[in-house]
């Protein structure tokens, strides 16, 4: 088989390839976890459970709740929800006091503690590092005393004191970045082998940093702790005066860290903006500057002299930190170490600076997180309840019966238009509706994500943008027809033509779809993330199944010779008179056109297809009928026949 003809059957396979590995994979979902085969649904077309919360300050003046808080409070519940698991949830504020959260189906026990508990966001001392990756040294965000502000020691940071290296850790006890089975992690945190696991130190320790603090326990946290999981697996923070094991937020480097050393209600404000020097000049460099409270300048100040303090000197009398994993503290949001600086300075007027190879959006960014993470309350949950779809079952089978009216009629249309050329729209049309159902149960089971009706619209939308490519492909190739051109060469001149115009109609469609979803929520998210799952797939069908297809179905006789029901008759697409390539340098004027002119043609086979042929014969047929009788009779008007 020659490597032509092989292509189109490549293309083909690997469709098909994928399509049964993607069945597999779900069946195998549905066995082993519970994946459905049905798509899952979202507020308004299944109904799920609300909760009405009244947000109350954790602080002891218990001041008043802002709006700001009540906006930032929504901004965690959305977040918290989403890292979850659940998609097309409902959160907005009811008058000036209550947050309404409406979440689709029923939500698990977890994600309902989720919401109800305050964003908890805490420092913590770090004990060891582990990093799946070794960083660079300048990659680590260090903390310095602001510029200007007062602290005990200031200035520039150690040359080392950036290296995430442990040193001091006995063997026994040497950390690992990789998850351990627990009979492992067993063996390994079972320090005097007595078979058990003591959550209390050996010792009574000094302080938050202290190595005590390891406790068998806490290693076999460690040990166990799997930074690849999900983030509902990594979104538990222990008891604020043990020790707890913690991933960043990346899941590529893990940490285990002492009790909190200061609250993150102690926190005022966290705020993003361009490094000064002494000199009050900027030096172009992104920081975050933290503020900290009457009681968390206190913490810090104690928690930065400790950590301040593992430094040593070198032989030439250098400074530099030998225990560098001890030298950093962890920001802990939801069980989640969001940045983990060292500790440069010892800022005794709580006013600290994290610097580091910060940009504008990634300083604005942990700003935001600082600043969401300290919010100080709790919510209180005034009503829970059960509430029925808004829209219902019988909207979503009136949508997918108007999904599957539309496709039936767009068939219809191309079976009028193409003829034959039909078969291989419809094909791609029926296979384009089974890969997006495919994907979005898929996607249901792994993301989360539910159809809503919005989601539904976005569905039938796309099958006018499926059928819209094969209009474009099929008329470039009826454009080369009508030019002349061979039928086989007519398909690859057009598919040439009609790709880029597809690629680009599609490129529109998705960067539409991407801004919509970016800037939208609720439904109008679903409706453009279903349009931009479907313009994928329509460049899927028309690349690996329509051009594939259309590039076997022409070698065969009915479409290969120009069958007035294959679509691609030349007499009845009209094609034009020319010349055409004869091979070796000659031109000659087309066979059809030229028999039926009384010029001379091309030898047969050369320059024309059969198609073209058969047409000639049909107009030399013609010319060569003689008249009806009729028309000789009334000709003959005198008699002298």
């Amino acid at each position: 088989m020659s490597t032509r003809k092989r292509r189109p059957l490549r293309s083909l396979v690997t469709l098909f390839v994928a399509i049964i590995a993607a069945v597999t994979a779900l069946v195998i979902g549905n066995l082993t976890q519970g994946a459905s085969y049905v798509p899952s649904l979202a507020l308004d077309l299944q109904g799920g459970t609300q909760l009405i919360l009244t947000p109350t300050s954790t602080e002891a003046d218990d001041r008043q709740i802002t709006e700001e808080d009540i906006t930032q409070a929504i901004s965690i519940i959305r977040n918290r929800i989403d890292a979850s698991g659940v998609a097309e949830s409902e959160i907005t504020s009811m008058g000036q006091d209550n947050i309404v959260v409406s979440i689709p189906g029923t939500p698990s026990q977890e994600t309902l503690d989720l919401i109800r508990s305050s964003s908890q966001m805490n420092f913590r001392p770090v004990l060891q590092i582990a990093a799946a990756q070794a960083a660079a040294p300048s990659a680590a965000p260090a903390v310095t005393a602001q510029s200007g502000a007062t602290g005990a020691q200031s200035g520039e940071a150690p040359q080392s004191a950036e290296v995430a290296q442990s040193g001091d850790q006995p063997q026994s006890t040497k950390l690992t970045s990789t998850a351990l089975d627990e009979a492992s992690a067993m063996q390994l945190a079972d320090t005097n082998g007595d078979g058990a696991l003591s959550a209390d130190p050996a010792s009574s320790p000094e302080n938050a940093s202290d190595l005590a603090w390891v406790t068998e326990q806490a290693l076999f946290d460690f040990y166990t702790l799997d930074c690849a999981a999900g983030d509902s697996a990594k979104r538990r923070e222990g008891p604020a005066d043990k020790p707890f094991a913690a991933c960043d937020d990346s899941g590529a480097i893990k940490y285990l860290l002492g009790p909190v050393s200061v609250a993150g209600a102690n926190l005022d404000s966290a705020n993003a903006g361009q490094i000064t020097n002494s000199t009050g000049q900027t030096t172009g460099q992104w920081g975050v500057d933290l503020q900290f409270d009457k009681t968390g300048t206190q913490q810090f100040a104690d928690s930065s002299k400790i950590l301040y303090s593992f430094q040593t000197q070198d032989a030439q009398g250098q400074s530099f930190f030998g225990k560098p994993d001890r030298n950093h503290f962890a920001v802990v949001l939801d069980g989640v170490v969001i940045t983990a600086p060292s500790m440069n300075a010892i800022i005794s007027d709580g006013r600290a600076q994290i610097s580091g190879n910060f940009t504008a959006k990634s300083a604005t960014a942990l700003a935001n997180q600082l600043n969401f993470g300290s919010l100080p309350l709790n919510f209180e949950v005034q009503s829970e309840q059960r509430i029925s779809a808004t829209l219902g079952s019988d909207h979503l089978e009136k949508g997918l019966l108007a999904g599957a009216i539309g496709l039936l009629l767009v068939i219809c249309y191309l079976i009028w238009q193409y003829r034959g050329l039909s078969i291989i729209s419809a094909g791609s049309l029926i296979l384009a509706a089974g890969l997006t159902y495919l994907t979005i149960a898929i996607l249901s089971w792994t993301l989360g994500y539910r159809l809503s009706l919005a989601g539904v619209a976005g569905l039938i939308m796309a099958v006018g943008v499926t059928a819209d490519s094969f209009i474009v492909y099929f008329e470039r190739v009826r454009d080369e027809v009508r030019d002349g051109r061979p039928l086989v060469a007519a398909v690859d001149e057009g598919w040439d033509r009609a790709k880029r115009t597809i690629l680009v109609s599609d490129a529109v469609n998705i960067v539409a779809a991407v801004v919509l979803y970016l800037l939208a929520v609720g439904g109008v998210q679903g409706f453009a993330f279903t349009l931009g799952v479907t313009t994928l797939i329509d460049l899927v069908v028309i690349f690996l199944f329509t051009h594939p297809m259309m590039k076997l179905l022409i070698r065969t006789r009915f479409f290969g010779q120009g069958h007035p029901l294959s679509g691609l008759d030349p007499e009845h697409l009209g094609a034009k008179s020319g010349l055409v390539y004869a091979g070796r340098g000659r031109v000659a004027v087309r066979a059809p056109l030229a028999q039926a002119a009384g010029e001379d043609a091309l030898p047969e086979g050369e320059g024309s297809s059969i198609a073209q042929r058969r047409r000639a014969a049909r107009l030399a047929a013609k010319a060569e009928a003689p008249a009806p009788s009729g028309l000789e009779s009334n000709a003959d008007t005198d008699g002298d026949k």
